[in-house]
């Protein structure tokens, strides 16, 4: 078995905002994190009924003082959070647990760039018990308060590797006995999802796909079934909801 070397980022030190009633509610739930600071819409008082907050700011403000600072509330929906991030798995030490399971899925996102389309992947991690999205340093945006925000509170619960090199990353998760399949929209690929116990899904970004270099890492390469509409141009699926469809197809395994 090759082992990845993965050190674990001091982000524990990292200060964050988060904003959204889904994605503080699960940062609050997250005992894991430190928080400095709850920002409120007076319309949304009653929220901290549900938490025990003593030990944290809580800051009330009108609708005039809210809008001022944190723009309208339609885009936050009036709560904001300011905390502190958590100490993640590095990726060696996440492999080691998942070694134990009986099966496992990976998700690597290749040049994926959209934090809308990075959030709604993660609901779709948690919700189909995929713990870990591997992206690249340079390509691939960062938890920022808008991905927080799309992922709905999911980013509490599924890890989001950044690497140097995702070619040699998925290179050493073969080594480690997974299985890696490529999406490809434009490729003649095989369309029968049928997935090994220990998976890696491989997505590109919409419009260029994967890169060669990351198709030719690829055990077996994938294209979705699908009515395409030629007229309207509609030719592909959102890269979100095509991981939605992978990882509900790993999930039945």
């Amino acid at each position: 078995m090759s082992k990845i070397k993965s050190k674990k980022s001091n982000v524990s030190n990292k200060n964050q905002t988060i904003y959204g009633l889904h994605s503080v509610r699960a940062a609050l739930l997250n005992d894991k994190r430190v928080h400095f600071e709850l920002i409120l819409h007076e319309n949304n008082r009653n929220f901290v009924r549900e938490f025990n907050l003593k030990a944290t700011k809580i800051t009330i403000l009108n609708k005039k003082e809210f809008k001022k600072l944190y723009g309208s509330e339609q885009s936050n929906q009036g709560i904001i959070l300011k905390t502190k991030e958590f100490e993640r798995p590095s990726l060696s030490d996440f492999l080691k647990n998942e070694d134990n399971q009986s099966k496992s899925i990976i998700l690597a996102l290749d040049q994926i760039t959209d934090p809308q389309n990075i959030g709604s992947i993660m609901r779709s991690c948690a919700l189909f018990n995929c713990k870990g999205i591997i992206i690249s340093k340079d390509n691939a945006p960062e938890l920022t308060p808008s991905l927080f925000k799309a992922a709905s509170g999911a980013a509490e619960v599924v890890n989001y590797f950044r690497v140097t090199n995702l070619k040699r990353t998925i290179s050493n998760l073969k080594n480690n006995n997974y299985w890696v399949y490529g999406f490809d929209s434009s490729n003649n690929g095989n369309s029968k999802l049928s997935f090994a116990k220990k998976s890696v899904l491989v997505f590109g970004s919409e419009g260029k796909g994967m890169r060669d270099l990351i198709k030719k890492e690829c055990d077996e390469i994938i294209k979705l079934e699908m009515k395409v509409n030629l007229k309207y141009q509609i030719e592909s699926l959102n890269v979100s909801n095509a991981t939605a469809i992978a990882l509900y197809e790993f999930y039945k395994i």
